[in-house]
């Protein structure tokens, strides 16, 4: 309960502060991690620190398979920001900009972050005779009291900071933009955090198995969604962008398409979620719906390419790559 509300007291008071406020989260988590697994090697020496995390032996095809199948529900797991990509970008100066955040941001801090991890992980196993993998557990075992005490206070502020970027911000945008004129940014922070309180996510953390599911079945709605984006701005509209019909709401504009509905992308996205949520709770393929993100993109793209084959535009125009940029 305190948690949920100094997040929505963060979020309360704007973009603004939720920069500023990750701009303080970020850097603090990785010092505390980067101290820990210090501390971990001090006190275990590099012996005691093993790459390999895994019960059993695994082959190098189970191997190769295993970490493409974590690399799929990874990819799941981010497929609601990965989405919402417009309600972050949106604060760029610059495509350069936006395109070094995502290079520091994505691949090498995803990996150095990776490697700190299961450092800490390990050392875990060598220095208390067992696995530890939540991070504020293995803060509390320093000994240190003031050590332990600013470590912990840097997870809860990072797992602040953490939340409100892929739980708040995002679903903030999505309530907002259904009605602008009744719901603002704040509103819809507030829905969502209403809402993730009625969903009991906590609930999920008791079985790994639930988890698994969940990410199926989130990369199910989705991957297609996101491959009906994709197939819409390269494939149908060219890479195209009428910025005046993008803001007229009126049976005019050029996305107004049906009631404010485009039909086609509707018809191209009910089927290719169908299939991926029957893939996602049929036992024989549970394999399979690992990728459920992947299919999902694939039907929606190819559903929504075949059926709006007639609304191609004739000419290629010319895509340039800049920014708009909103104020806070």
């Amino acid at each position: 309960g305190v948690m949920w509300f100094l997040q929505a007291m963060v979020f309360w008071h704007g973009m603004s502060a939720i920069k500023r406020f990750i701009d303080v989260a970020g850097p603090a988590v990785y010092v505390v991690m980067v101290a820990l697994a210090g501390w971990i090697v001090y006190k275990t020496g590099f012996d005691g620190i093993s790459f390999t995390l895994a019960s059993k032996q695994l082959s190098t095809g189970e191997q190769t398979w295993q970490m493409i199948t974590a690399t799929a529900l990874v990819v799941s797991y981010f497929s609601g920001p990965l989405l919402n990509f417009g309600d972050f970008s949106r604060y760029g100066k610059s495509m350069g900009e936006i395109r070094r955040g995502n290079r520091w941001g994505l691949p090498f801090n995803f990996l150095l972050f990776s490697i700190v991890t299961v450092v800490i992980v390990s050392g875990t196993q060598s220095l208390f005779g067992r696995m530890i993998t939540d991070p504020i557990e293995t803060v509390s075992m320093v000994g240190n009291d003031v050590a332990v005490a600013i470590g912990l206070l840097t997870m809860i502020i990072a797992t602040i900071g953490i939340n409100i970027v892929a739980n708040f911000v995002s679903p903030a945008f999505d309530f907002s933009n259904c009605s602008p004129q009744k719901i603002s940014f704040r509103t819809g922070g507030m829905i969502a955090a209403v809402g993730s309180v009625l969903l009991t996510p906590w609930n999920l953390f008791q079985s790994p198995e639930l988890i698994h599911y969940t990410l199926d079945v989130l990369g199910s709605f989705i991957g297609p969604l996101f491959g009906i984006l994709v197939a819409d701005f390269y494939l149908i509209k060219r890479s195209k962008v009428y910025v005046d019909d993008l803001f007229d709401d009126t049976p005019k504009g050029r996305y107004w398409y049906r009631g404010g509905f485009n039909p086609k992308a509707i018809a191209a996205l009910l089927p290719s979620v169908g299939i991926c949520l029957v893939i996602s709770f049929i036992p024989s393929l549970h394999a399979v719906a690992n990728f459920s993100w992947f299919i999902g993109v694939a039907l929606g793209a190819g559903c929504y390419r075949w059926l709006a084959r007639a609304d191609r535009e004739v000419s290629v125009g010319t895509y340039r790559q800049e920014v708009a940029v909103q104020k806070d």
